[in-house]
């Protein structure tokens, strides 16, 4: 009994030795694995920050290009037949939209909720236009309705994205 009381009194007190460096080692490591992954959050923050402003620069410039007087100006070279016209806006449209789609990835989902709204609401306008003109119908008039059906909405929707898209970038950077 004797030899077990001394195996006793040199194990007990070397499993509470022990088991204090198991917390001390489990705090020390566990604190090197949130450093570790706050430096790769940093990096991270380092990589994606620009791509990220870099969307949202693009994105404006896509509304931007997209407003129906930019459009116009651009667009519209000479007295084509309205239809033509409206062909050449849709494409435009779908052009510059695939050209910019890839950048929902750095945004926020109601910034790109909003921006896909415009660009929707802004197809909607012009084939509603386009439905108002008649055969001899040039770009000009369409041009015009276009204008005037978007001047006549409560709220412009590509502007309304275009100030909810500057808004995130104030509160992001």
């Amino acid at each position: 009994m004797d030899a077990f009381l001394d195996i006793l009194k040199i194990l007990l007190p070397a499993a509470v030795v022990l088991y204090a460096m198991y917390l001390v080692v489990k705090s020390f490591i566990s604190k090197e694995i949130e450093k570790a992954r706050l430096e790769v959050r940093g990096r991270s923050i380092e990589t994606v920050l620009p791509n990220r402003l870099q969307a949202y620069e693009r994105m404006a410039l896509f509304l931007e290009r997209m407003h129906p007087q930019n459009m116009m100006v651009r667009l519209n070279v000479g007295q084509m037949p309205a239809v033509e016209f409206q062909s050449i806006l849709l494409s435009e449209i779908r052009n510059e939209y695939n050209h910019n789609v890839s950048q929902q990835v750095y945004m926020s989902n109601e910034s790109w909720e909003l921006i896909v709204s415009a660009k929707e609401d802004l197809i909607l306008t012009i084939n509603e236009a386009t439905s108002k003109c008649n055969e001899k119908s040039t770009s000009t008039d369409l041009s015009r309705l276009i204008i005037e059906s978007m001047a006549a909405k409560p709220v412009d929707p590509i502007s309304n994205a275009l100030r909810y898209l500057k808004d995130e970038i104030r509160q992001t950077f």
